[in-house]
């Protein structure tokens, strides 16, 4: 057994404690050496490792205890080997680990062939290595590029290289234990990058290309040819960076290649791009008007050029700013408008561009309608209908409807027709205008109605003193009447759509011409209608005056301004009504009543009716006196007078007169209390009754008599046999008296005769206050309600009547 050269690695630290496990692993492997890492084992003083191969020993080795790494060289390259480690103290044994690893595969031979399949890629051919299971290529430069591309097989792209730059390349075989040094380097070159450029199509039979100038470059070379074709139109070979190709297919697709050539002569990486050609002008081009619904358009049609590639749009345009686009044949402009001048050209386009336009097509469209219809009546009842002319119209109809009829049609290449047109009757007219497109849209609608007819069955009444009533019968074609009255410069106007009138604050008692003019919006009013006369009522009288002949009647006169009239005067009172009726100005109302206020008015009356009462003057009579009248004394010197309702009275005046002097009041009352009265006097009874407006009437009743004088100066005796004498001064009267004493237990009375001025009370009872009244007897005999009393406390003497004492006076109850 040959033995191998052994290196020992040291290990440089130590284990403080001992391991239960013993474990071995391959730390790295080339193609003569592998390397070996153990655990450490407690008590181990030596390792030991023995390597097999086929259950050959093919190398021994022994390491120290301090040592955990250890190397085995002067292998076979790509050999599977097992590697037992013997953890070993003395010659015993301790534990015992194995692993298997093989070496490297030894270093390959130069790689074969290196090609540029691209500018960025290179191909490389290489002999296989048995055992191998890939390669690693690996390619640097002397620019510092360095990079390791994994291969499976041969031959192998290598890709994203720099366009014409020189690499330097070598190959490793790789198994499960590593891989093999690199083999001897070879060189290889990428080509030229591809010209980038660009295209167009300037015109429908030409392409432009241009690029950027590529690196290292001496010389381009283009082909182009049709897109589904095989055979090329042409190779091109140029130094510059443009190229044009003409003489091609309108709006066809080419594919142009392009690649550059190197000095070395090594053609450059190619590319290439697609381009059409614009596409051929539109041929035969025609327009038509069509409408949709209400709206018009120009219908513009053209030939398809079937043979061309793509896409094609066909953009219509008119000088009018229409626009349109379509991918077909044809195309509508809208909307257009009535005679318009259009000029009109088709452009195809595709990817590449537009065409030249077409030849310019020029379309009128139908004329606008006509405007300012207008229609004139005649005489003769005949009506001519005018339009103003419109540019690009040939001819014109005009069309002519009335209510319930067919409509008449008039053609003519004038600008007016003539029909018969009877009074009243209204027409719908309109004209159309024609010409090569087709008619004018429907235009202006004249609605017209002729001349109303004059109404029949007019009837004029008056209604009120300045108002006239008119009536008829409605009339044909009117829509509105004008009733007219008219007298000298006045004229008084009325309007209204009814077949009836009322025409006020006219002038009265005079005569009106009435005419009713019927009229419509269209044609006017017809004045040629009959008038009709009717007068007015009568004045009213003015200036009335009142002048009283006594107090119950006056004379009433007026100014009277009428033509021939009867006047009527009236006197309104409260109760009562009183008239006159005369055909002058004044009349004479008698019989009215006192105290009563009348209104006085006068109207005219004529065959036209009756005029308004005339403005009233008011009449107040004097006021009359009270029917009843009464004067009750109350006091001596005091009465109180009251009388019955005066008609037409407001104040009154009542007065008592005597040769002793007078009493007087005034009042609004009908009653009123008058002091200053003398006893036993005859007075004479008058009244003065007063009305609102100072109206007096002088009032005469029968005399009053006061009544008779109280005595004065009583006093009370006390006599014998308890007997009382009361004693009073003589008023000097033919009247008897009557002495009254009234105590609280019981009353007495005594009567004296006339001129007497005492009498006596018998058997008084003492001890009690007694009210002593003296009063004279009337003439009917009764007695003088308010005469004073006097108090007297009659004291008792035992028995008898003591003392009498005055208590003072007390008026009567």
């Amino acid at each position: 057994m040959k033995w191998l050269e052994i290196f020992v690695l040291l290990g440089m630290c130590s284990q403080a404690a001992a391991q239960s496990d013993f474990k071995v692993s391959v730390f790295s492997a080339t193609s003569k050496t592998v390397t070996l890492r153990w655990t450490r084992y407690s008590g181990a003083t030596s390792y030991q490792i023995t390597v097999t191969s086929q259950s050959k020993l093919v190398a021994f080795a022994s390491f120290g205890p301090n040592t955990v790494m250890g190397s085995v060289t002067s292998l076979p390259p790509n050999v599977m080997y097992n590697f037992e480690v013997e953890a070993v103290s003395g010659s015993q044994v301790l534990s015992t680990a194995s692993v298997e690893s093989s070496t490297a595969p030894d270093m390959m031979e130069p790689i074969l062939t290196v090609k540029s399949l691209d500018s960025t890629t290179l191909t490389v051919d290489f002999n296989l290595r048995t055992g191998a299971s890939h390669y690693i290529i690996r390619v640097e430069n002397s620019n510092g590029f360095f990079r390791e591309v994994t291969a499976s097989s041969s031959p192998a792209e290598i890709q994203s290289l720099a366009p014409y730059t020189e690499y330097s390349l070598s190959i490793m075989a790789v198994n499960t234990a590593g891989r093999s040094q690199p083999s001897i380097p070879v060189t290889g070159k990428t080509v030229l990058a591809p010209p980038q450029f660009s295209s167009s199509s300037p015109s429908n039979s030409s392409i432009v290309v241009s690029w950027h100038p590529v690196a290292h470059a001496v010389q381009y070379t283009l082909s182009i040819c049709k897109l589904d074709s095989n055979t090329s139109m042409g190779v091109y070979n140029t130094s510059n960076t443009s190229l044009t190709f003409s003489g091609l297919d309108a709006g066809s697709l080419y594919v142009i290649t392009c690649f550059a050539w190197d000095l070395e002569g090594r053609k450059g990486d190619s590319s290439n791009i697609k381009q059409a050609t614009r596409p051929q002008t539109p041929a035969s081009v025609n327009v038509s008007v069509v409408m949709n619904g209400s709206v018009a358009g120009l219908l513009v049609s053209w030939e398809l050029d079937q043979e061309v590639y793509g896409p094609i749009e066909y953009n219509v345009m008119s000088d009018l700013s229409l626009i349109c686009k379509t991918t077909s044949s044809s195309c509508t402009l809208s909307a257009v408008g009535c005679g318009e001048v259009h000029t009109i050209q088709v452009t195809a386009s595709n990817e590449a561009g537009p065409s030249y336009p077409s030849s310019p097509a020029v379309f009128i469209t139908f004329p606008c309608p006509p405007e300012s219809l207008a229609l004139v009546e005649s005489s003769e009842g005949n009506c001519t209908l005018t339009w103003k002319t419109v540019p690009h119209a040939d001819s014109y109809m005009a069309l002519i409807e009335t209510a319930g009829s067919s409509v008449e049609t008039c053609n003519t290449t004038s600008n007016n027709c003539t029909f018969h047109c009877p009074c009243g009757q209204t027409y719908l007219l309109s004209v159309l205008a024609f010409n090569h497109a087709g008619s004018s849209p429907q235009g202006q609608v004249l609605n017209y109605t002729t001349l109303a007819c004059c109404p029949e069955n007019v009837s004029v009444s008056a209604v009120s003193t300045d108002t006239l009533e008119i009536s008829w019968m409605p009339s044909r074609g009117a829509v509105l009447y004008e009733t007219r009255a008219a007298h000298s410069s006045e004229v008084i106007l009325c309007n209204d759509t009814a077949p009836l009138c009322v025409l006020s604050d006219l002038s009265c008692d005079t005569a009106y011409s009435v005419v009713v003019i019927p009229c419509n919006d269209m044609s006017g009013c017809n004045r040629a209608c009959k008038a009709h006369t009717k007068d007015t009522a009568p004045c009213m009288p003015n200036n009335l005056m009142l002048n009283p002949k006594n107090s119950s009647c006056i004379t009433v006169s007026w100014m009277a301004n009428n033509r021939a009239a009867n006047y009527t005067v009236s006197a309104n009172g409260d109760d009562d009504k009183h008239i006159c009726s005369t055909n002058e100005s004044s009349c004479d109302i008698t019989d009215l009543s006192c105290g009563s206020t009348y209104e006085v008015s006068v109207e005219a009356t004529s065959t036209a009716g009756q005029s308004l009462p005339s403005y009233s003057e008011f009449l107040e009579t004097e006021p009359c006196c009270p029917v009843n009248l009464t004067v009750d004394q109350v006091t001596q010197a005091m009465t109180n007078v009251s009388w019955s309702h005066a008609k037409g009275a407001r104040l009154f005046i009542a007065t008592l007169t005597s040769s002793r002097g007078h009493a007087r009041c005034h009042t609004q009352d009908s009653h009123c209390l008058m002091g200053c009265i003398t006893c036993s006097t005859n007075y004479t009874v008058t009244m003065e009754a007063i009305s609102h407006s100072g109206r007096r009437s002088n009032c005469t009743y029968q005399g009053f008599s006061s009544s008779p004088c109280c005595p004065s100066g009583v006093k009370l005796y006390s006599t014998t046999s308890n007997s009382l004498r009361v004693y009073w001064r003589s008023t000097g009267s033919n009247h008897s008296s009557i002495a009254e004493m009234v105590g609280s237990n019981s009353n007495y009375n005594c009567t004296a005769a006339p001129g007497d001025n005492s009498c006596d009370f018998g058997s008084v009872q003492c001890g009690d206050i007694y009210r002593i009244v003296v009063a004279p007897l009337t003439q009917e005999g009764s007695k003088v309600q308010f005469c004073p009393a006097r108090l007297y406390s009659v004291t008792c003497l035992g028995d008898n009547i003591g003392t009498v004492i005055y208590r003072g006076k007390r008026s009567v109850d």
